[in-house]
């Protein structure tokens, strides 16, 4: 019946593949959930589950520095609201299109009911590239998109958030204009500047909640992170604060990349080198290639397209941290990963690693955590920040920070827990797909036919 569904969701939208790949990975693991739960079956619970509630697509036009106007396709998909307001980041990025955020707004539904939080799924985003555009470009774009996109948002509604090509200084134009249009301040936008409502350690989330889930993982197997070699993929947002953690925590993180290439440092990045790499991306918004020139010691080893494999997930090492991209371990690096002694995994990126691959994590029963578990740390805390805003306060860095581990470790619990429920246990990928899946499906039962 599900591989029916499968066939019928391909035949729909065929030039989707990522979004073919989240619902197949799901659907998989749900075979034993539906056999236990004939009820969702007849409820066509999965058949709603994988059809947006709403799809919202709309041109950004801008005009750059130099008065030529730039048309953009803009997109919010509305998953699914059954157990609370639709949550998920907006992407700027080439890459952006219907399948891809539907991908992604469809593990948000099952990765928002891990968190304890009642919050919905989605996504958003535009094919716009802030890469290389200036400050009062990036604003212009930003108006434009937001001009659009606030009859559709609010608090209680939908409260997008970042990701790729999202940060600071894009949810602070977003949210100046979402202000001006609407003639009110609200929490519509998490990821805001601490001046304007943010919280502590958002920034932080996403990496450090990795961390925490890599962390509890090992506690089953009575380890820790002391002396442990990490290798660590990209280096923005997710790969600072993930490599931060590891350091607090007694870890080595030895590489970070970009999509120019990765760098190897065999002494580590510590902190004064994270500093650095911090300075570089977020305020220089250099490559990493630089982290060679400064640190001569270091390796960096630029793409080679003609390899069938990323030379990264071929280097020794204990645990992994993909933090960059979907699909950036195929099945060779996983095969790699698992040859060069890794037995930890812990996804900091959506999706960054193609099925081959996660089959090969499962069959060799390493500690593998997908990224709907495993990096739920950024919207849980994206969470805590609505939370401050509906009570007009803020928390200090250590409630934020003692709350996100609290529900990093609550979320690995569920996972667990599910997987040996479901006949697998420490097989992440069925408890955190039968956790989620569950949760929503039951509030969607109670709600009847919407």
């Amino acid at each position: 019946m599900l591989e029916e569904l499968y066939q019928k969701i391909v035949e729909k939208d065929p030039a989707q593949p990522e979004f073919h790949q989240a619902v197949q990975e799901v659907l998989e693991s749900l075979e034993v959930v539906l056999e236990k739960h004939p009820e969702y079956r007849k409820a066509k619970i999965v058949e709603r589950m994988v059809e947006p509630e709403r799809v919202i697509l709309f041109r950004v036009p801008w005009v750059d520095d130099n008065g030529e106007i730039h048309v953009n396709r803009g997109f919010r998909i509305e998953m699914n609201s059954a157990i609370g307001p639709y949550k998920g980041g907006l992407r700027f990025h080439p890459s952006v299109n219907l399948g891809i955020l539907k991908f992604l707004a469809f593990e948000q539904v099952l990765k928002n009911a891990l968190t304890t939080i009642p919050m919905g799924g989605g996504k958003g985003g535009c094919d716009f590239d802030p890469k290389g555009k200036s400050d009062l470009e990036v604003m212009r774009f930003c108006q434009s998109f937001m001009s659009e996109l606030f009859r559709h948002i609010g608090p209680n509604t939908d409260i997008p958030a970042g990701d790729i090509g999202v940060g600071g200084r894009e949810i602070g134009f977003l949210f100046g204009q979402y202000k001006k249009l609407r003639n009110e301040w609200s929490g519509v936008l998490t990821g805001k500047g601490l001046e304007y409502g943010g919280s502590l350690i958002r920034p932080e989330a996403t990496g450090y909640g990795a961390v925490y889930f890599g962390k509890e993982m090992l506690k089953t197997r009575g380890e820790s992170y002391q002396d442990k070699i990490c290798i660590v993929s990209g280096s923005g947002n997710v790969a600072q604060y993930t490599t931060e953690k590891i350091n607090q925590l007694g870890g080595k993180v030895v590489t970070l990349s970009d999509s120019g290439g990765y760098i190897y440092d065999e002494e580590g990045i510590d902190a004064e080198r994270l500093a650095f790499v911090m300075n570089l991306k977020n305020v220089r918004r250099g490559r990493i290639s630089e982290y060679a020139d400064k640190y001569p010691n270091a390796v960096y080893t630029p793409v080679d397209p003609e390899l069938d494999y990323n030379p990264l997930w071929n280097t020794k090492a204990d645990c992994a941290f993909p933090s960059a991209t979907q699909n950036e371990i195929n099945a060779k690096d996983a095969q790699n990963l698992i040859d060069r002694g890794v037995y930890l995994v812990s996804e900091g990126a959506n999706m960054p690693t193609v099925p081959d691959g996660v089959n090969i994590f499962i069959e060799n029963k390493i500690l593998y955590g997908p990224g709907k578990a495993a990096n739920a740390g950024g919207v849980a805390t994206s969470g805590l920040e609505m939370a401050q805003n509906s009570a007009f306060t803020i928390w200090t860095r250590e409630e934020v920070d003692a709350k996100l581990h609290n529900i990093m470790i609550n979320i690995h619990a569920q996972a667990l827990a599910a997987s040996e429920a479901y006949g697998d246990k420490g097989n992440y990928v069925l408890g955190a797909n039968a956790a989620g899946f569950c949760k929503v499906a039951d509030a969607m039962m109670a709600q009847g036919v919407v």
